[in-house]
């Protein structure tokens, strides 16, 4: 069986996680199958991407077999490996449609790095998320620690890094960190939903909407209200706007 795979479902693209073996921990075939699957999105038939496990757990974060083998290495090669996690993160946040994380049974490390990278997540009612580096004597990668400021209170996002303790999924949800919470096995299904209600959307707007939420928490306001300028001058003017603009005026939906 394959360790990671991409199911085209028309204007979705969903990749699996098949480490089931070993509850969803990073592999580089998966690592392989979100690039792929990024780069697969610039075709404008996708509307969004679902990253899910064929298993009941999302993903453990890194294999501790792996990274015993790591130590091993010169510094300058395991300051590699993990920008090889590094790169995904940013092709997950720089991906040209939403990325949606479904999330069964849990998240932990830079398995819970790579859920929070994603746009949206759905939860299952149970499933925890867990910074769990702490507990092998490691420290957060995959970006943890800049979405945890940025997502959580700063006593939580460092209870979680120093403690390793789990919050629960209802939890996350009730913070506004999980978009929907659903019963376990259930998780796919929504997150499909969550992709069909994109699908019905303006895709460039979308791509701009997203660009400018995750800038905005890396800049000024004042350098913020300019790049919302400049993108609503061009928005304005474009097809997306014409018919959105259109349909509300006409009591109609509007046919992006």
């Amino acid at each position: 069986m394959s360790l990671a795979w991409i199911e085209d479902q028309g204007d979705r693209l969903v990749v699996v996680n098949g480490n089931t073996a070993k509850r969803g921990a990073l592999t580089p075939e998966l690592y392989d199958a979100i690039r792929a699957a990024v780069d697969q999105a610039q075709d404008v038939r996708v509307r969004a991407i679902v990253l899910t496990s064929a298993g009941p757990f999302f993903c453990a974060g890194g294999d501790l077999n792996v990274l015993i083998e790591r130590r091993k290495l010169p510094e300058d090669e395991r300051r590699a490996r993990v920008d090889l996690l590094h790169d995904v993160i940013r092709a997950v946040r720089g991906s040209p449609v939403p990325v949606i994380a479904a999330v069964e049974g849990g998240a932990a490390g830079a398995g819970l790095s790579l859920a929070l990278a994603c746009d949206l997540i759905v939860a299952a009612e149970g499933a925890k998320f867990t910074a769990a580096y702490v507990k092998a004597g490691l420290v957060p990668d995959g970006g943890l620690t800049s979405a945890l400021a940025r997502m959580l209170p700063r006593p939580l996002a460092t209870e979680m890094c120093l403690l390793a303790r789990p919050v629960e999924a209802a939890r996350m949800a009730a913070l506004g960190v999980v978009a929907e919470l659903v019963e376990p096995g259930e998780t796919l299904a929504a997150a499909q939903e969550l992709a069909d209600a994109l699908a019905q959307g303006p895709r460039e707007a979308q791509r701009v909407i997203r660009a400018l939420v995750g800038q905005a928490y890396e800049q000024l306001e004042a350098a913020q209200l300019d790049a919302e300028r400049n993108a609503m001058a061009q928005a304005v003017a474009g097809d997306e706007a014409g018919e959105g603009i259109s349909a509300f005026l006409d009591k109609r939906k509007p046919r992006f």
